[in-house]
């Protein structure tokens, strides 16, 4: 008999004693399952999470934008660092605003950026803990803020001072729940501003609301807090300039350089933050939580594995008799083997594929019920899979290897 024929005559072999035993075979199946669904819904999760902070990035930068600011870094920083930026970097004030737009502006889109967090005032209602935003009419034009109703504010009243605001839909919920908020008046630290616009729902970011913000320009974000904590800047080549992301950013920073008056050879007294040292920083953790997570999750393969090996032992002894009578027929040591490693393998293969299909399924229920973002990867997939397999290979082997070497007289003689 030719290698192929054995091996079908294996897996006939093998589907028969699953088929005979089925509650006893879905019982062995489960600890596969649900480690599996356990490794997709892990993976799943983590990808999710790449892909929410990716879209929280292209939210806050756009697709081209930088950012420039005294610190300006992804992750938390000890207190010895924060000291050293304080002490070595420069803050940018207006001034270093104009000078950048004086200078590069031709080619180069800015925008100031400040931020803090206020109370905002309705005829009758009070908004607390909202974030009020001072920028530049430009600002639509380097990132994505969509508008529901109305518009941005533009750069005349921006030069004009006036307080015209755009503000989230947290805002427009607490303050003019059921009416358009355009043309309404709140109020910021006792001074009148007039909605110009509405923005879209923007959901949430790590728990934090994104729809409380209150756009002002930046000139009136000044007259209320002051200038001297230090200003932001996004960044952006202008179209049909030719300017590339790097080449822009580089523009940008031997002009700051050249205003700091910071030595050639020195490190840049200022910072500069794009979207790809924060997709950086987040693949770092998220790599750091797939190596610690996804192992330990993977435990309860092994759990499936003593059971499937467990369950094997006891197939081995009830068929005593008929591995005897199949020695006696000529079957050797290997054919054996091959048999119940196939069944093996096909019992953890099957409860790799059914564990992928209930993580697929938890996943999508997940994303449905609760708006998580999951997200099923081929890799995930893949490794489920070829783990299962090496489980059932793995915990097959004994079992086989104890069956191959039974005597066939033994063997013929057991009840």
């Amino acid at each position: 008999m030719n290698l192929s024929a054995k091996l079908w005559t294996a897996i006939r072999l093998a589907v028969d004693s699953i088929r005979a035993h089925k509650l006893r075979s879905f019982l062995t199946l489960l600890g596969v399952i649900i480690g599996v669904a356990s490794v997709i819904l892990v993976g799943a999760a983590i990808d999710g999470l790449g892909v929410y902070a990716e879209n929280i990035t292209a939210k806050a930068f756009g697709s081209d934008s930088y950012l420039v600011a005294q610190i300006a870094s992804v992750g938390r920083l000890s207190s010895r660092q924060l000291a050293d930026k304080q002490r070595r970097n420069k803050r940018i004030r207006p001034d270093d605003i104009a000078y950048l737009r004086a200078s590069t502006g031709d080619s180069i889109i800015y925008s100031p950026y400040a931020q803090r967090t206020d109370d905002v005032k309705g005829e009758n209602q009070v908004y607390e803990g909202a974030s009020i935003l001072g920028v530049s009419a430009t600002l639509p034009d380097m990132r994505d803020l969509p508008i529901e109703d109305g518009r941005f504010f533009t750069e005349t009243e921006e030069a004009m001072r006036k307080p015209v605001a755009v503000i989230g839909q947290d805002i427009r919920d607490a303050l003019f729940l059921g009416v358009s908020p355009i043309g309404c008046t709140i109020r910021i630290l006792g001074t009148e501003f007039t909605v110009v616009g509405l923005l879209e729902r923007q959901g949430s970011s790590f728990g934090r609301s994104l729809d409380n913000p209150v756009y002002i320009p930046i000139t009136v974000y000044y007259g209320l807090y002051g200038s001297q904590r230090g200003t932001a800047v996004f960044g952006k080549a202008r179209g049909g300039t030719g300017l590339t992301f790097n080449t822009a950013l580089d523009v940008t920073r031997s002009a700051l350089r050249s205003h700091f008056h910071t030595a050639p050879g020195q490190d840049d007294n200022f910072d500069t933050l794009t979207p790809d040292s924060v997709r950086s920083f987040v693949d770092s953790i998220l790599g750091v939580i797939a190596a610690v997570v996804v192992p330990v999750t993977s435990l309860s393969l092994v759990v499936g594995g003593i059971v499937i090996m467990n369950i094997m032992l006891v197939s081995v002894t009830e068929r005593t008799r008929e591995i005897g009578i199949r020695k006696s027929l000529g079957a050797r040591r290997w054919d054996i083997m091959l048999q119940f490693l196939i069944e093996s393998v096909i019992l953890s293969l099957a409860g790799g594929l059914v564990g992928v299909l209930s993580g697929a399924l938890a996943a999508a229920a997940l994303s449905v019920l609760f708006g998580a973002t999951l997200k099923i990867t081929v890799g995930y997939v893949l490794l489920a899979i070829v783990v299962s397999s090496a489980v059932g290979i793995v915990s097959g082997w004994y079992p086989a290897w104890r069956a191959a070497r039974l005597d066939p007289v033994a063997a013929l003689r057991a009840e």
